[in-house]
């Protein structure tokens, strides 16, 4: 769970949907000793708060596995989606105000809390979570995404993400998938299962479509034809689409750029993000996208790639632009 800045109500009242939020003035930023203080205790305060909101997120989810009814489970699950939103949003004060630069972040208009989202974005850092939960929290449901089995085994928070039905699946690799095919269906499945829940209360289901985060090695080993972004993984939007595509008012393609360099979690945790600029807009969802079988008709396959590659090519292009425009 991450933990970035949210304004108050009454700021985000004087402002017009779609600009930039005002933000606290920032302190310098910390350097050498200092940064390494300020990192500490920032760990220390993440770590405290995630205690302290799990301790009242754990009874409720404990409650939910004893009565798995669809019934319960609409009045249950806003709890504790209200617990992991303010356990966000308890965290933001400190990390907004250590922070250089105030993150230059447009395009919420139109957004609705009490409504259903698929959120796709490019992925460059542990920092793109915090960024878009800064981003997006108490203006969309909050974020849910797909994450790596292993990954429940967590202490503490890999439990905080099964109780807030956080999809697990498993990541196999491409020569294991040629030999098994049916590893492949698996996780679609599980995918969809997941998504299913998710229709019982409003959600957003979060994807980093590149499936992993993107380095320079990385785009080299792909042959990306992109400059900033490696090829997308149309998978996993598929089956959210198939499974609620109708479900969802939107889907919201978010880009973040790092114009002074991709920064660290630690990097965050000192001051030291650097600016960080974020770029949000609705896409209607086509609706035979919702209904069309991504694992067995290739024409759908064929058209959904080629859906996603423009979308892909003009985050690409913007990502350049906010780049060379903050630079300049």
């Amino acid at each position: 769970m991450t933990f970035p800045d949210q304004s108050s109500n009454a700021a985000r009242a004087a402002v017009p949907h779609g600009e930039p939020l005002p933000q606290r003035r920032a302190w310098p930023v910390p350097r050498g000793r200092l940064a390494w203080i300020t990192g500490l205790f920032s760990v220390i305060l993440l770590a405290a708060s995630t205690l302290f909101w799990c301790l009242l997120l754990f009874p409720v989810a404990l409650f939910k596995l004893l009565l798995p009814f669809p019934a319960v489970r609409r009045r249950v699950d806003p709890v504790l989606n209200a617990i992991a939103t303010a356990w966000v949003s308890s965290n933001t004060g400190w990390l907004a105000r250590i922070q250089r630069s105030p993150w230059d972040v447009q395009g919420h208009a139109g957004l609705r809390y009490a409504d259903w989202y698929l959120v796709n974005c490019n992925h460059q850092s542990w920092v793109d979570i915090f960024v878009l939960q800064r981003s997006l929290n108490r203006r969309i449901p909050l974020l849910k995404f797909f994450l790596k089995r292993q990954l429940i085994y967590v202490p503490v928070i890999g439990l905080a993400w099964w109780a807030l039905d956080f999809p697990f699946m498993k990541r196999h690799g491409k020569a294991e998938l040629r030999r098994n095919p049916a590893l492949g269906r698996e996780d679609q499945e599980a995918a969809r299962r997941a998504c299913e829940k998710f229709s019982l209360v409003p959600t957003s289901v979060m994807v980093f479509a590149e499936g992993t985060r993107f380095t320079e090695t990385k785009r080299a080993a792909q042959a990306s034809p992109y400059r900033h972004l490696l090829k997308p993984k149309a998978g996993g939007l598929a089956v959210a689409l198939n499974a609620m595509g109708s479900r969802f008012r939107s889907m919201i393609d978010a880009t973040i750029a790092y114009p002074e360099g991709i920064p660290s979690f630690w990097d965050l945790a000192c001051g030291r993000a650097g600016q960080v600029v974020v770029r949000l807009r609705q896409l209607p969802v086509p609706p035979a996208f919702c209904d069309a079988d991504y694992t067995r008709d290739k024409a759908f396959r064929s058209e959904f790639h080629h859906w996603l590659g423009q979308q892909w090519q003009a985050k690409d292009e913007e990502i350049e632009r906010l780049i060379a425009r903050h630079a300049a």
